[in-house]
Formats: structure tokens, C-alpha cells, sequence
């Protein structure tokens, strides 16, 4: 006659199926983050903003005014309003020669919100790693 040994119940959970459950997720969250911040990386403006320091070089300015015109201040004329294309060029070669220059976008505060965004988008493609937004001190009451 066979004798059947009793078994001993196990009493450890076991973690694998959890494991591969959390590995897959991971996996899933690393290839969507990138595509879920998409856009321009700004910090908006505080009610008094930190000013650049004086060692630094003279930041690249570009600028929109209220009719949505742009302008560079290192172009040969800081005054002539540049499409969208010109821009995009002179910053990018401004950026070969010096990579580590700040670039600060100055916008009127009547123009639309988009052509600021369109602006930056410009600077972005253009090579600008990282943009600060111009802003005027307020008015101490």
C-alpha cells in the first residue's frame, strides 16, 4: 500500500505575478511620459522675478510685439520686424557661435497668448535648450 506523506501548507505568498505586473506598467509609463509633456518648457512669471546676473553674457532678446511682429536684438537691424524663418535662422547660427548664450523672449502684453507659444516654438526648433520670459516689475503699492 502507498503511503501519502502529508504536505505542509505553504503559508508565503507569492509576489512574481506582481512583479511582472509592475515591470509592464513601468514599461508603459517610460514610453508615454515623453509624448505627455509635449510643448515648451516655461516657468511662468511671479509677481517679482529673480533679475539675470550681472556676469552673465547680454541675453539674445527675441520680441512680439502687439501686432505680432518679431524682432532680434543681435539682428544687423533690431528695429526691422523678421518673419518666422529669418528668426529661426539667425538664432540657430547665433547659437554655433555661442551655445551658451541666454535667450529671453519679450512679449507685449496686448498680443495674443499664441503668437508668444509661436514664438517659442520658433526659438525651440531653432536649437534654444531653454527659454526665460522678459517681465517688468510691478508697480510697489
Amino acid at each position: 500500500m502507498y503511503v501519502r506523506k502529508k504536505r505542509r501548507q505553504m503559508s508565503e505568498i507569492n509576489v512574481v505575478p506582481y512583479i511582472d505586473v509592475m515591470l509592464v506598467l513601468l514599461i508603459i509609463f517610460m514610453v508615454t511620459a515623453p509624448l505627455i509633456t509635449q510643448g515648451v518648457k516655461v516657468d511662468l512669471p511671479k509677481a517679482e522675478a529673480n533679475p539675470l546676473a550681472d556676469d552673465s553674457k547680454p541675453p539674445m532678446i527675441a520680441s512680439v510685439d502687439a501686432e505680432g511682429n518679431y524682432y532680434l536684438n543681435m539682428a544687423d537691424d533690431p528695429e526691422k520686424p523678421l518673419d518666422g524663418v529669418e528668426l529661426a535662422t539667425l538664432v540657430a547660427r547665433r547659437l554655433q557661435k555661442e551655445p551658451e548664450i541666454p535667450v529671453v523672449v519679450k512679449g507685449d502684453g496686448r498680443v495674443a497668448y499664441d503668437q508668444v507659444v509661436q514664438l517659442m516654438v520658433l526659438l525651440q526648433r531653432a536649437g534654444v535648450p531653454s527659454v526665460g520670459l522678459m517681465t517688468d516689475t510691478p508697480e510697489q503699492k
